[in-house]
Protein backbone atom coordinates (compact mmCIF):
# COMPACT_ATOMS: atom_id res chain seq x y z
CA UNK A 1 0.00 0.00 0.00
CA UNK A 2 2.81 2.41 0.86
CA UNK A 3 4.54 1.60 -2.43
CA UNK A 4 1.35 2.39 -4.33
CA UNK A 5 1.02 5.71 -2.50
CA UNK A 6 4.64 6.61 -3.37
CA UNK A 7 3.99 5.83 -7.04
CA UNK A 8 0.87 7.96 -7.00
CA UNK A 9 2.80 10.82 -5.36
CA UNK A 10 5.56 10.60 -8.00
CA UNK A 11 3.02 10.62 -10.83
CA UNK A 12 1.23 13.56 -9.24
CA UNK A 13 4.46 15.58 -9.00
CA UNK A 14 5.26 14.76 -12.64
CA UNK A 15 1.82 15.92 -13.81
CA UNK A 16 2.12 19.03 -11.68
CA UNK A 17 5.54 19.83 -13.21
CA UNK A 18 4.27 19.35 -16.76
CA UNK A 19 1.23 21.47 -16.02
CA UNK A 20 3.38 24.24 -14.57
CA UNK A 21 5.70 24.23 -17.59
CA UNK A 22 2.76 24.36 -19.99
CA UNK A 23 1.29 27.24 -18.01
CA UNK A 24 4.54 29.22 -18.06
CA UNK A 25 5.11 28.73 -21.80
CA UNK A 26 1.51 29.67 -22.57
CA UNK A 27 1.69 32.83 -20.45
CA UNK A 28 4.92 33.87 -22.17
CA UNK A 29 3.34 33.40 -25.61
CA UNK A 30 0.28 35.46 -24.68
CA UNK A 31 2.46 38.14 -23.08
CA UNK A 32 4.47 38.33 -26.31
CA UNK A 33 1.32 38.90 -28.37
CA UNK A 34 0.02 41.39 -25.85
CA UNK A 35 3.25 43.37 -26.14
CA UNK A 36 2.92 43.39 -29.93
CA UNK A 37 -0.64 44.73 -29.65
CA UNK A 38 0.42 47.49 -27.26
CA UNK A 39 3.49 48.58 -29.27
CA UNK A 40 2.04 47.86 -32.72
CA UNK A 41 2.64 51.35 -34.11
CA UNK A 42 6.21 51.38 -32.79
CA UNK A 43 6.96 48.03 -34.44
CA UNK A 44 5.26 48.84 -37.74
CA UNK A 45 7.64 50.33 -40.27
CA UNK A 46 4.91 52.05 -42.33
CA UNK A 47 1.28 53.03 -42.13
CA UNK A 48 -0.65 49.82 -42.76
CA UNK A 49 -2.95 51.63 -45.22
CA UNK A 50 -0.27 53.42 -47.24
CA UNK A 51 0.36 52.09 -50.76
CA UNK A 52 3.53 52.01 -52.83
CA UNK A 53 2.46 51.52 -56.42
CA UNK A 54 6.12 51.12 -57.41
CA UNK A 55 6.38 47.87 -55.46
CA UNK A 56 3.30 45.64 -55.82
CA UNK A 57 3.80 42.05 -54.62
CA UNK A 58 7.43 42.79 -53.77
CA UNK A 59 9.42 40.03 -52.03
CA UNK A 60 10.77 40.51 -48.50
CA UNK A 61 13.72 42.88 -48.21
CA UNK A 62 17.11 41.17 -48.09
CA UNK A 63 19.20 42.33 -45.13
CA UNK A 64 22.92 42.29 -45.77
CA UNK A 65 26.15 42.77 -43.85
CA UNK A 66 28.41 42.09 -46.84
CA UNK A 67 28.25 43.98 -50.14
CA UNK A 68 28.92 42.70 -53.66
CA UNK A 69 32.62 43.62 -53.43
CA UNK A 70 33.02 41.36 -50.40
CA UNK A 71 33.33 44.20 -47.87
CA UNK A 72 31.75 43.72 -44.44
CA UNK A 73 29.73 46.48 -42.82
CA UNK A 74 29.02 46.83 -39.09
CA UNK A 75 25.36 47.77 -39.64
CA UNK A 76 22.83 45.87 -41.78
CA UNK A 77 21.74 47.48 -45.03
CA UNK A 78 19.49 46.87 -48.03
CA UNK A 79 19.89 47.59 -51.72
CA UNK A 80 17.45 49.62 -53.75
CA UNK A 81 15.29 47.50 -56.03
CA UNK A 82 13.11 48.16 -59.02
CA UNK A 83 10.41 46.29 -60.90
CA UNK A 84 11.80 44.80 -64.12
CA UNK A 85 8.86 42.58 -65.14
CA UNK A 86 5.40 43.99 -64.23
CA UNK A 87 3.65 40.87 -65.49
CA UNK A 88 5.69 38.40 -63.47
CA UNK A 89 6.23 40.90 -60.63
CA UNK A 90 9.97 40.30 -60.79
CA UNK A 91 12.39 42.66 -59.03
CA UNK A 92 16.12 43.28 -59.30
CA UNK A 93 18.41 44.97 -56.78
CA UNK A 94 20.74 47.88 -57.56
CA UNK A 95 24.04 47.34 -55.68
CA UNK A 96 25.11 50.95 -56.37
CA UNK A 97 22.34 52.21 -54.08
CA UNK A 98 22.89 51.01 -50.54
CA UNK A 99 20.78 52.14 -47.57
CA UNK A 100 21.67 51.46 -43.95
CA UNK A 101 19.09 50.49 -41.34
CA UNK A 102 18.74 52.47 -38.14
CA UNK A 103 16.91 52.08 -34.84
CA UNK A 104 14.07 54.42 -33.91
CA UNK A 105 13.81 55.85 -37.38
CA UNK A 106 11.32 58.54 -38.29
CA UNK A 107 8.10 57.57 -40.04
CA UNK A 108 4.39 58.25 -39.89
CA UNK A 109 2.98 59.96 -36.79
CA UNK A 110 0.93 58.12 -34.18
CA UNK A 111 0.05 58.28 -30.50
CA UNK A 112 2.09 55.99 -28.27
CA UNK A 113 -0.25 54.38 -25.69
CA UNK A 114 -2.88 56.71 -27.11
CA UNK A 115 -1.30 59.64 -25.23
CA UNK A 116 2.03 60.78 -26.68
CA UNK A 117 2.50 62.02 -30.24
CA UNK A 118 5.61 60.58 -31.89
CA UNK A 119 6.90 59.52 -35.28
CA UNK A 120 9.59 57.10 -34.11
CA UNK A 121 9.57 53.45 -35.21
CA UNK A 122 11.75 50.59 -34.06
CA UNK A 123 13.37 50.00 -37.47
CA UNK A 124 13.69 52.07 -40.60
CA UNK A 125 15.92 53.08 -43.48
CA UNK A 126 18.48 55.77 -42.76
CA UNK A 127 18.14 58.65 -45.23
CA UNK A 128 20.67 61.33 -46.10
CA UNK A 129 19.90 64.89 -47.11
CA UNK A 130 19.95 64.07 -50.83
CA UNK A 131 17.36 61.27 -50.58
CA UNK A 132 13.68 61.88 -49.94
CA UNK A 133 11.40 59.39 -48.20
CA UNK A 134 9.52 58.89 -51.48
CA UNK A 135 12.62 57.88 -53.47
CA UNK A 136 14.13 55.70 -50.73
CA UNK A 137 13.52 51.94 -50.83
CA UNK A 138 11.06 50.53 -48.36
CA UNK A 139 12.01 48.07 -45.67
CA UNK A 140 9.50 45.24 -46.12
CA UNK A 141 10.13 42.38 -43.70
CA UNK A 142 7.37 40.27 -45.31
CA UNK A 143 7.18 41.96 -48.70
CA UNK A 144 4.12 43.81 -50.00
CA UNK A 145 0.64 42.86 -51.16
CA UNK A 146 -0.96 43.57 -54.53
CA UNK A 147 -1.47 47.25 -53.66
CA UNK A 148 2.08 47.76 -52.41
CA UNK A 149 1.12 47.82 -48.73
CA UNK A 150 3.65 46.52 -46.24
CA UNK A 151 2.60 43.05 -45.07
CA UNK A 152 4.55 43.21 -41.82
CA UNK A 153 2.96 46.50 -40.74
CA UNK A 154 -0.50 45.18 -41.57
CA UNK A 155 0.15 41.96 -39.66
CA UNK A 156 1.34 43.85 -36.58
CA UNK A 157 -1.65 46.20 -36.58
CA UNK A 158 -4.02 43.29 -37.24
CA UNK A 159 -2.84 41.74 -33.97
CA UNK A 160 -4.35 44.65 -32.07
CA UNK A 161 -7.83 44.22 -33.58
CA UNK A 162 -7.91 40.43 -33.32
CA UNK A 163 -6.69 40.45 -29.71
CA UNK A 164 -9.38 42.94 -28.73
CA UNK A 165 -12.33 41.19 -30.35
CA UNK A 166 -11.48 37.57 -29.46
CA UNK A 167 -10.43 37.85 -25.78
CA UNK A 168 -12.96 40.58 -24.90
CA UNK A 169 -15.79 38.61 -26.48
CA UNK A 170 -14.65 35.52 -24.57
CA UNK A 171 -14.51 37.34 -21.23
CA UNK A 172 -17.96 38.87 -21.62
CA UNK A 173 -19.53 35.62 -22.84
CA UNK A 174 -17.91 33.76 -19.94
CA UNK A 175 -19.15 36.34 -17.44
CA UNK A 176 -22.71 36.06 -18.77
CA UNK A 177 -22.55 32.26 -18.77
CA UNK A 178 -21.18 32.17 -15.22
CA UNK A 179 -23.93 34.46 -13.97
CA UNK A 180 -26.68 32.42 -15.64
CA UNK A 181 -25.14 29.14 -14.44
CA UNK A 182 -24.88 30.34 -10.83
CA UNK A 183 -28.51 31.45 -10.79
CA UNK A 184 -29.76 28.29 -12.47
CA UNK A 185 -27.74 25.94 -10.26
CA UNK A 186 -28.60 27.63 -6.97
CA UNK A 187 -32.21 28.67 -7.57
CA UNK A 188 -33.32 25.46 -9.30
CA UNK A 189 -37.02 25.02 -10.10
CA UNK A 190 -38.40 26.75 -13.21
CA UNK A 191 -35.44 29.14 -13.55
CA UNK A 192 -33.07 26.20 -13.93
CA UNK A 193 -35.34 24.59 -16.52
CA UNK A 194 -35.71 27.77 -18.60
CA UNK A 195 -32.03 28.68 -18.59
CA UNK A 196 -30.79 25.16 -19.32
CA UNK A 197 -33.29 24.57 -22.15
CA UNK A 198 -32.12 27.82 -23.70
CA UNK A 199 -28.52 26.68 -23.29
CA UNK A 200 -29.34 23.33 -24.90
CA UNK A 201 -30.84 25.10 -27.92
CA UNK A 202 -27.78 27.37 -28.30
CA UNK A 203 -25.36 24.45 -28.02
CA UNK A 204 -27.32 22.34 -30.52
CA UNK A 205 -27.07 24.96 -33.27
CA UNK A 206 -23.83 25.41 -35.29
CA UNK A 207 -22.12 28.45 -33.79
CA UNK A 208 -20.29 29.65 -36.91
CA UNK A 209 -23.48 29.50 -39.01
CA UNK A 210 -25.31 31.55 -36.37
CA UNK A 211 -22.49 34.10 -36.28
CA UNK A 212 -22.55 34.41 -40.07
CA UNK A 213 -26.33 34.81 -40.06
CA UNK A 214 -26.23 37.46 -37.33
CA UNK A 215 -23.44 39.37 -39.08
CA UNK A 216 -25.34 39.28 -42.40
CA UNK A 217 -28.15 41.29 -40.82
CA UNK A 218 -25.89 44.36 -40.56
CA UNK A 219 -24.13 46.47 -43.23
CA UNK A 220 -20.74 45.26 -44.40
CA UNK A 221 -19.14 48.71 -44.40
CA UNK A 222 -18.56 49.47 -40.72
CA UNK A 223 -15.76 51.45 -39.09
CA UNK A 224 -13.35 49.35 -36.99
CA UNK A 225 -14.85 50.40 -33.64
CA UNK A 226 -18.39 49.56 -34.65
CA UNK A 227 -17.29 46.33 -36.33
CA UNK A 228 -15.46 45.25 -33.16
CA UNK A 229 -18.47 46.14 -30.99
CA UNK A 230 -20.80 44.22 -33.28
CA UNK A 231 -18.61 41.11 -33.34
CA UNK A 232 -18.16 41.15 -29.55
CA UNK A 233 -21.93 41.48 -29.07
CA UNK A 234 -22.59 38.55 -31.41
CA UNK A 235 -20.02 36.41 -29.59
CA UNK A 236 -21.55 37.21 -26.19
CA UNK A 237 -25.12 36.49 -27.29
CA UNK A 238 -24.23 33.19 -28.97
CA UNK A 239 -21.35 31.94 -26.79
CA UNK A 240 -22.60 31.89 -23.19
CA UNK A 241 -24.30 28.47 -23.19
CA UNK A 242 -21.28 26.20 -22.69
CA UNK A 243 -19.98 28.20 -19.75
CA UNK A 244 -23.47 28.33 -18.21
CA UNK A 245 -23.73 24.53 -18.38
CA UNK A 246 -20.38 24.04 -16.63
CA UNK A 247 -21.12 26.66 -13.96
CA UNK A 248 -24.52 25.15 -13.23
CA UNK A 249 -23.00 21.70 -12.68
CA UNK A 250 -20.29 23.07 -10.36
CA UNK A 251 -22.89 25.06 -8.41
CA UNK A 252 -25.09 21.98 -7.92
CA UNK A 253 -22.08 20.09 -6.57
CA UNK A 254 -20.73 22.85 -4.33
CA UNK A 255 -24.07 23.80 -2.75
CA UNK A 256 -24.06 20.41 -0.99
CA UNK A 257 -20.69 21.09 0.68
CA UNK A 258 -20.51 21.69 4.42
CA UNK A 259 -19.16 25.25 4.16
CA UNK A 260 -22.10 26.28 1.97
CA UNK A 261 -24.58 24.62 4.30
CA UNK A 262 -22.96 26.45 7.23
CA UNK A 263 -23.28 29.77 5.39
CA UNK A 264 -26.97 29.06 4.75
CA UNK A 265 -27.55 28.14 8.39
CA UNK A 266 -26.18 31.46 9.70
CA UNK A 267 -28.44 33.43 7.34
CA UNK A 268 -26.10 34.54 4.55
CA UNK A 269 -27.85 36.00 1.53
CA UNK A 270 -27.92 33.98 -1.73
CA UNK A 271 -25.72 36.60 -3.44
CA UNK A 272 -23.09 36.30 -0.71
CA UNK A 273 -23.18 32.51 -0.87
CA UNK A 274 -22.81 32.52 -4.65
CA UNK A 275 -20.03 35.10 -4.97
CA UNK A 276 -18.11 34.56 -1.70
CA UNK A 277 -18.35 30.79 -1.26
CA UNK A 278 -19.36 28.96 -4.44
CA UNK A 279 -17.72 31.05 -7.18
CA UNK A 280 -14.20 31.18 -5.63
CA UNK A 281 -14.19 27.40 -5.25
CA UNK A 282 -15.28 26.94 -8.87
CA UNK A 283 -12.83 29.50 -10.25
CA UNK A 284 -10.10 27.15 -11.52
CA UNK A 285 -12.25 24.94 -13.78
CA UNK A 286 -14.13 28.02 -15.01
CA UNK A 287 -10.85 29.75 -15.83
CA UNK A 288 -9.66 26.66 -17.71
CA UNK A 289 -12.92 26.59 -19.67
CA UNK A 290 -12.49 30.27 -20.55
CA UNK A 291 -9.09 29.55 -22.10
CA UNK A 292 -10.61 26.64 -24.01
CA UNK A 293 -13.31 28.95 -25.43
CA UNK A 294 -10.91 31.69 -26.52
CA UNK A 295 -9.51 29.92 -29.63
CA UNK A 296 -13.05 29.28 -30.89
CA UNK A 297 -13.95 32.97 -30.64
CA UNK A 298 -10.66 34.03 -32.22
CA UNK A 299 -11.07 31.61 -35.12
CA UNK A 300 -14.68 32.76 -35.59
CA UNK A 301 -13.52 36.37 -35.99
CA UNK A 302 -10.77 35.23 -38.34
CA UNK A 303 -13.24 33.22 -40.40
CA UNK A 304 -15.60 36.18 -40.74
CA UNK A 305 -12.84 38.45 -41.97
CA UNK A 306 -11.50 35.73 -44.27
CA UNK A 307 -14.94 35.31 -45.84
CA UNK A 308 -15.25 39.07 -46.33
CA UNK A 309 -18.01 39.79 -43.79
CA UNK A 310 -15.81 40.82 -40.86
CA UNK A 311 -13.46 43.79 -40.79
CA UNK A 312 -13.35 45.39 -44.23
CA UNK A 313 -10.41 46.70 -46.26
CA UNK A 314 -8.27 48.75 -45.89
CA UNK A 315 -8.41 47.86 -42.19
CA UNK A 316 -6.32 44.87 -41.16
CA UNK A 317 -7.20 41.73 -39.24
CA UNK A 318 -5.70 38.27 -39.28
CA UNK A 319 -8.62 36.98 -41.31
CA UNK A 320 -8.54 39.39 -44.23
CA UNK A 321 -4.73 39.12 -44.37
CA UNK A 322 -5.20 35.41 -45.01
CA UNK A 323 -7.43 36.10 -47.99
CA UNK A 324 -4.37 36.14 -50.30
CA UNK A 325 -3.62 32.57 -49.26
CA UNK A 326 -6.80 31.44 -51.01
CA UNK A 327 -5.26 32.51 -54.34
CA UNK A 328 -3.21 29.50 -55.40
CA UNK A 329 -1.66 31.48 -58.24
CA UNK A 330 0.01 33.83 -55.76
CA UNK A 331 1.35 30.91 -53.75
CA UNK A 332 2.83 29.36 -56.87
CA UNK A 333 4.37 32.51 -58.37
CA UNK A 334 5.66 34.12 -55.17
CA UNK A 335 7.20 33.07 -51.89
CA UNK A 336 4.53 31.33 -49.85
CA UNK A 337 5.76 32.03 -46.32
CA UNK A 338 5.07 35.81 -46.27
CA UNK A 339 1.52 35.17 -47.51
CA UNK A 340 1.00 32.40 -44.94
CA UNK A 341 2.54 34.39 -42.07
CA UNK A 342 -0.91 35.24 -40.55
CA UNK A 343 -1.72 31.50 -40.39
CA UNK A 344 1.53 30.89 -38.50
CA UNK A 345 0.72 33.74 -36.08
CA UNK A 346 -2.77 32.37 -35.43
CA UNK A 347 -1.34 28.89 -34.82
CA UNK A 348 1.20 30.13 -32.27
CA UNK A 349 -1.42 32.21 -30.41
CA UNK A 350 -3.89 29.31 -30.25
CA UNK A 351 -1.05 27.06 -29.06
CA UNK A 352 -0.31 29.49 -26.22
CA UNK A 353 -3.96 29.57 -25.17
CA UNK A 354 -4.21 25.78 -25.28
CA UNK A 355 -1.05 25.43 -23.19
CA UNK A 356 -2.53 27.65 -20.49
CA UNK A 357 -5.79 25.70 -20.50
CA UNK A 358 -3.91 22.40 -20.37
CA UNK A 359 -1.70 23.65 -17.56
CA UNK A 360 -4.73 24.64 -15.49
CA UNK A 361 -6.33 21.24 -16.11
CA UNK A 362 -3.19 19.40 -14.99
CA UNK A 363 -2.96 21.61 -11.92
CA UNK A 364 -6.54 20.70 -10.96
CA UNK A 365 -5.80 17.01 -11.52
CA UNK A 366 -2.71 17.24 -9.30
CA UNK A 367 -4.65 18.98 -6.52
CA UNK A 368 -7.43 16.38 -6.69
CA UNK A 369 -4.90 13.53 -6.54
CA UNK A 370 -3.13 15.04 -3.55
CA UNK A 371 -6.41 15.39 -1.67
CA UNK A 372 -7.28 11.78 -2.49
CA UNK A 373 -3.91 10.56 -1.24
CA UNK A 374 -4.28 12.56 1.95
CA UNK A 375 -7.72 11.08 2.55
CA UNK A 376 -6.46 7.51 1.97
CA UNK A 377 -3.43 7.93 4.22
CA UNK A 378 -5.62 9.39 6.96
Amino acid sequence: MKRLLRQLATASRYRNLRGRNSLIVGILILAFFGSIAVFADLLATYDYRSQSRREPMAPPSSLRLRDDQGNWHPRPFIYARHLVDPLERRYEETPQQRYTLELFARGYSYKLFGLFNTDRHLFGVQLDDSTSSIDAPRLNWLGTDGLGRDRFSRLVLATRFSLIVGPLGTLLASALGILIGLIAGYAGSWLDAVFMRAADVMMALPTLVLILAARAAFPLELPPTRAATLLITIFVVLGWAEMARLTRGLTLELRQREFVQAAVSIGCSPARILFRHILPNAARPLLAQTFLMLPAFLLAETSLSFLGVGLQEPEASWGNLLADAANLTLLERHEAWPILAPAFVITVFVLGVRLIGRGLERFDEAVTTQFSQAAKSA
